[in-house]
């Protein structure tokens, strides 16, 4: 991801603009490659309802791989506040890197602010981030967690993820309804027991 600063706010804000600088994605090359598939797999492509499914594959897959621009903003902590923000049950939905099948979960997102505090929104979006790619559970959860440290500089940063894979619901195993749940501790909410208690109380 590459970060610029954005030069229309005030003084008592900050704001990063966050773009994804991954490749550009080739539709063309993409929708070729779906008609290619579709076929290895036996399916006639000249049929009238198989016609157009390789366009929409391919714009559908890079749909899910792009996450949306934004901007980072932060406030002063004018006010000293030093107990957790905790962002619950943002939803999100990425792909297995295995398999190209969708996971799908929650994230519970949360930090004790040093001396900046950030838009609440941009909690989700951060998690958005990352989740628009080829992941991984455990990558994922670890990302959103460095990410916010590196970026926020809060004195803690705390990150489970819960979410239902369907490489495990839909194939091999076919155990629907299981979820698997990751977990991602920074600074304080790592290191200290009471903080690290109340976060894991507050995202169960």
């Amino acid at each position: 991801m590459s970060m610029e600063a954005a030069a229309s706010y005030g003084p008592a804000e900050r704001a990063l603009r966050v773009v994804h600088d991954g490749s550009e994605i080739d539709v063309g090359a993409a929708e070729r490659a779906a008609a290619d598939f579709l076929r290895a797999l036996g399916m006639d492509t000249t049929a009238e309802s198989l016609r157009d499914t390789p366009r929409r594959m391919a714009r559908a897959y890079a749909e899910l791989l792009r996450p949306s621009p934004f901007s980072l903003t932060t406030f002063p902590n004018d006010e000293g506040y030093d107990e957790l923000v905790l962002a619950r049950d943002i939803p999100f939905h990425s792909l297995c890197m295995h398999h190209m099948l969708p996971f799908h979960g929650v994230a519970h997102v949360a930090y004790l602010p040093g001396d900046r505090i950030i838009g609440l929104s941009k909690l989700a979006r951060v998690v958005e981030l990352f989740a628009r790619d080829l992941q991984v559970q455990e990558r994922l959860t670890v990302q959103v967690a460095d990410w916010l440290q590196t970026h926020l500089a809060p004195k803690g940063v705390g990150v489970v993820i819960e979410a239902e894979h369907l490489c495990m619901s839909l194939r091999g195993v076919q155990k629907p309804g299981s979820r698997t749940v990751t977990s991602a501790l920074h600074g304080l909410v790592r290191e200290d027991s009471r903080t690290r208690q109340e976060f894991l109380a507050l995202t169960t």
